[in-house]
Parts: structure tokens; C-alpha cells; sequence
């Protein structure tokens, strides 16, 4: 699942979580960055407010330094035990946050997913969409801004934007979701692709 900030991931997953439960598929939930002990670790790094810069490239290097804990020890494993995995984004968000968000160079990302990754993709990518005026309402009600969370409205757009451009060149991974509308309504387009998904 993916998705700029307040476009109501957290919910979602809850949501899609217990679809699946009911729907007898086993399923592991995750984070990233995070997911290990060690993941989480770097999690609140980058996440934290720091008094020393984060530069781009240490910011990048930790969110893979992270994915690769993430797939050694939960992601992988869980897939060979049958699971499904459900997590709350992956590497599409590296591409929109440090490649768009950053201005970073999109084939260094894409060298370093295979390095770390394999050929190992998602299987489906729900990219919860809506707008950036309406996602920074919903966060800034949630509390404090994390790090990511305290850029400027510009940075968010450059989020968007490569999203949607992954998306266009990703149709048969990538499903957009209306996350503007009410939940409902965002759920019922949701369960729609699911009920896809499992009839594949």
C-alpha cells in the first residue's frame, strides 16, 4: 500500500487486514521503513527530527539498509511459509519520496532495488490518492510532524506526481484508490481489486 501523507494508510490496512483474515488467506502485516527490530531502529532515525542534517544519500542508503533487514528476516520468510504480505508502502515510496520528493537520481534507486531486492516485486500496489491539501490537513490533526511530514508543499507534489507516473507505467501492478472520497467509498473500491486479486 502506498501513498502520500493523511491519505488514510493506516485505516486501509486495518481494513484490508481483516478482508483477508475473513477470506481465510493468511497474512503478515508490515511496515517500511521498519518491520525488524533492527528496521525499526532505522525507522526512527529517519523519521526523528535530527540537530545533524540527514544528507540524501545517507537518507537513502538507511531506507534500503532497512529494506534489506525487512526482507532477510519477516518479508521473506513469511512468503515461504504461504503468507501474504500487506505493507504499509515499499519500495515505490523510495522512487516518489527520495527520487521525486529529493530530486534523486531515479537509476541509483533502481540499481539499489535490485541489488537488495532480486526480482522480488509486489504482486499489487494500491496507491491511495487524493489531494496534497487534504492529506496535510488530515496528518497535522494527527499530532507533531515527523521529519518527512515538515516539508514544504512542493516536496509533496514531486511525491505525487512520481507516483502516478509509476502507476502509468506500472497498469498491471499498480491500482489507484480515490482516498478523497468517504471511507466507504474508499474501501468499496478496494475490496472491488481484492475480490480481483483472489479471483485471478
Amino acid at each position: 500500500m502506498e501513498g502520500g501523507e493523511g491519505v488514510g494508510k493506516s485505516t486501509n490496512l486495518q481494513f484490508i487486514q481483516q478482508w483477508l483474515v475473513q477470506h481465510q488467506i493468511p497474512v503478515t502485516v508490515t511496515r517500511e521503513p521498519g518491520g525488524t527490530a533492527v528496521a525499526e531502529k532505522i525507522r526512527a532515525v529517519l523519521l526523528e527530527r535530527q540537530d545533524e542534517a540527514i544528507s540524501e544519500q545517507a537518507e537513502l542508503l538507511m531506507m534500503f539498509a532497512a529494506r534489506a533487514q525487512h526482507l532477510q528476516n519477516l518479508i521473506k520468510p513469511a512468503l515461504q511459509q504461504g503468507q501474504w504480505v500487506l505493507c504499509d508502502r515499499f519500495t515505490d515510496a523510495t522512487y516518489a519520496y527520495q527520487g521525486g520528493g529529493r530530486n534523486m537520481d531515479m537509476q541509483t534507486i533502481a540499481w539499489l532495488e535490485q541489488m537488495v531486492q532480486g526480482d522480488l516485486r509486489p504482486d499489487l500496489t494500491l496507491l491511495l490518492d487524493a489531494p496534497i491539501e487534504l492529506g496535510m490537513q488530515r496528518a497535522q490533526k494527527r499530532g507533531a510532524l515527523d521529519r518527512f511530514e515538515a516539508e514544504q508543499i512542493d516536496f509533496f507534489k514531486r511525491v505525487q506526481q512520481t507516483y502516478l507516473q509509476r502507476a502509468a507505467e506500472h497498469p498491471n501492478r499498480y491500482q489507484i484508490i480515490d482516498a478523497s472520497l468517504p471511507l466507504e467509498q474508499v474501501q468499496a473500491q478496494i475490496s472491488a481489486v481484492l475480490e480481483r486479486l483472489i479471483a485471478q
